[in-house]
């Protein structure tokens, strides 16, 4: 075979192996992973199969996830195997200790004075100077805690359905929200046009209008009080931007002029009901005590800033 045949060989193949799914594609995906040894599940997105294994469905939502081929959504052997397939194919991958190797010297003896009282028995979740592990066993005053990830050694099997790739920007932009946020949130498209100043090749100051191809979201109280919303927003709305090549996103909050007055619903502060606070406080996981001491610092600052 000459040269010449063997480069168009080659060019023939790599069309062949471009074809079909590949990084940057958005798809729709339903899987299940267990562990192969036990055969224990640890994620899905069938609400039939979570019944089945008595896991609690009321405040989840079982619909196939968008995520986006290349951007680790999900693990690469997974990605692999998708690459090439199409919209209906199926597959089943193990994934080799997909959360590390088990480290014993992540097996660490501490003082029980590091765990709350709520704490201090075998099996619970704890926070010991900012890493996370569980209580293996607890003698006097000194507690076992292990912290590898509780899937540390394990090989994962994921059986997964490539249900559709996703065309539509709209539900593109959902997809990717919802891997960094858990709230149903409305959000549009939309191109706008806005004048800008723009130096000329004369260096003089004239007046363009331009189109921003912009990303609406309606803001909501699940939403602004989201902790990984509040410190990483530039992040999320970037990784938007950057994938669904935008100019913007917007989070835009609507106040209609529905209801009692401002004293009058607010309540001076106590209006939502102090019950009414503690649960919106509790649904986002956010500390009241903490959320007032930010507050109060705020009004010293302002004060400084106004003597």
């Amino acid at each position: 075979m000459s040269d010449e045949q063997e480069a168009d060989a080659s060019e023939e193949e790599n069309e062949e192996t471009q074809e079909g799914l590949q990084e940057g594609n958005f798809i729709s995906l339903d899987y299940t992973a267990r562990t192969v040894e036990d055969g224990d599940l640890v994620d899905t997105t069938s609400q039939e199969v979570a019944e089945e294994e008595d896991v609690e469905t009321d405040e989840r939502d079982f619909s196939a996830r968008t995520i986006v081929l290349g951007a680790g959504h999900i693990f690469e052997d997974v990605e692999e195997d998708i690459y090439g397939k199409e919209a209906g194919d199926e597959g089943t991958v193990t994934v080799e200790q997909a959360f590390g190797e088990y480290d014993n010297e992540q097996v660490r003896t501490v003082s029980a004075d590091k765990l709350s009282d709520e704490d201090r028995y075998p099996g619970a979740n704890v926070n010991v100077d900012g890493q996370q592990g569980y209580v293996e066993t607890i003698i006097g005053g000194r507690a076992r805690v292990d912290f590898n990830h509780p899937l540390a050694g394990e090989d994962l099997e994921y059986e997964y359905e490539v249900v559709e790739e996703v065309e539509d920007a709209e539900e593109k932009a959902k997809g990717l929200f919802s891997m960094y946020i858990d709230a149903d949130l409305d959000m549009w498209l939309q191109t706008d046009e806005e004048e800008e100043e723009v130096e000329n090749e004369d260096g003089e100051t004239e007046t363009e209008t331009v189109e921003k191809e912009t990303l609406y979201i309606e803001a909501t109280p699940q939403l602004s009080m989201n902790q990984q919303w509040m410190f990483q927003k530039q992040q999320i709305a970037q990784d938007v931007i950057d994938r669904l090549d935008l100019d913007r996103v917007i989070v835009q909050e609507t106040i209609d002029g529905a209801g009692a007055g401002m004293m009058g619903g607010m309540g001076g502060m106590g209006g939502m009901g102090g019950a009414d606070l503690e649960e919106a406080l509790e649904d986002v996981d956010i500390d009241e005590d903490e959320l007032v001491e930010e507050l109060e610092e705020e009004g010293e600052e302002a004060e400084d800033v106004e003597e």
